[in-house]
């Protein structure tokens, strides 16, 4: 495994991540799965209270998960194609976790999970897409 494009990858695909989370969670739907959460008031961490080192090493490991699996299969030599293998990675990474989750805990209806499936589903076909364009998967060795 060329350890070059593994550490890009994961560190683009860490950045990739959080960015994106803090769009889609934090932003964009954190509304929508406030409604949709059972978890009781103040069980969501304020901004000013998130754990930020647990939060970066958490995104990074996704990233090196993702950079992996594209390494690791070869022929990923174009955004698509990366998008295609993060979409199924983060769908059924998610899927297992979210209904694990859902099964066990009081956390959120299914709504909320169903919907959190899909957004990590398209945060994870973004990250893949962007890590395979940076790091230059695909293209032959000098």
């Amino acid at each position: 495994m060329n350890s070059k494009k593994f550490l890009v990858g994961t560190v683009v695909g860490g950045i990739v991540l959080f960015v994106l989370g803090y769009l889609f969670y934090g932003m964009l739907l954190l509304n929508f799965f406030t409604q949709h959460s059972h978890a009781p008031a103040g069980a969501e961490k304020a901004m000013s209270e998130l754990v930020w080192w647990a939060l970066i090493l958490g995104n990074l490991g996704t990233g090196a998960l993702l950079t992996y699996v594209l390494l690791k299969l070869g022929n990923v030599n174009s955004f698509g194609s990366g998008a295609g293998i993060g979409a199924a990675v983060g769908f059924f990474g998610a899927l297992g976790n979210d209904l694990v989750r859902y099964a066990t805990e009081n956390a959120s209806d299914i709504t909320g999970v169903l919907t959190d499936v899909v957004v990590f589903t398209v945060m994870c076909a973004i990250a893949s897409g962007v890590i395979v364009a940076v790091s230059g998967m695909g293209k032959k060795k000098s």
